[in-house]
């Protein structure tokens, strides 16, 4: 996560603190490990974390303790949505792209979009998911036509996906083209024929809907 989404969950969620120093950083990363003897496991994170320091790879960093500073530190990384609502209207995004192409489409956005719109971007490093997160005052159709179709085909040239963690869904399935090719799309339509005649199984979802109605 930036410095940006971490100051929106201190100023807009109770009880929550910051666990670094008060200098803030561009880039916050949350690391959870797990190991079947603590004391050993904790000594090989703890030579890890100072290495990274010195190579100069991280600026600072803190390991829990215990459970209670695990749960202080996840409700930081699951207070984001909650702390983001708080600030006003949200268009929400579900990408997958390459990670070092990953945080570029937010400097895009931010660039586009300018004032009063605010943009943000988090996610999971390891699959390369990027939650894109845009919020203004109030839904305003103006910022939404400046962001789609732009942010479904900027993800397409990178050769990413739209969705990813949480599915193409209702809204996006006719937005599948910007991911996968007409001739996948038919493929996948055919085997949900196959499987799914009666088109039953999370009607309306993940296809286009043309494809979903004719099943």
């Amino acid at each position: 996560m930036s410095w940006m989404i971490l100051l929106q969950v201190l100023n807009n969620l109770e009880g929550v603190r910051n666990p670094l120093h008060p200098a803030t950083h561009n880039f916050y990363v949350l690391i959870e490990t797990t190991g079947s003897d603590e004391s050993y496991d904790r000594e090989k994170l703890e030579t890890f974390l100072f290495r990274l320091m010195e190579s100069g790879l991280i600026l600072d960093g803190v390991v829990a303790q215990d459970i209670n500073q695990v749960s202080s530190f996840w409700r930081i990384r699951e207070g984001i949505p909650e702390a983001l609502m708080k600030s006003g209207a949200v268009y929400k995004y579900d990408l997958s792209l390459p990670l070092e192409k990953m945080y570029e489409l937010v400097d895009e956005m931010r660039a586009r979009l300018g004032h009063p719109a605010k943009v943000v971007g988090y996610g999971h490093l390891g699959d390369g998911n990027l939650h894109l997160n845009i919020t203004s005052p109030q839904y305003d159709d103006a910022i939404l036509a400046q962001i789609e179709p732009f942010v479904y085909e900027w993800t397409s040239k990178q050769r990413g996906s739209i969705s990813a963690e949480h599915g193409i869904g209702l809204m996006k399935a006719n937005e599948i083209y910007y991911s996968k090719s007409p001739e996948v799309v038919q493929l996948m339509a055919s085997i949900k024929k196959l499987m799914d005649p009666n088109s039953i199984l999370n009607p309306y979802k993940v296809l286009p809907h043309h494809f979903s109605a004719n099943n």
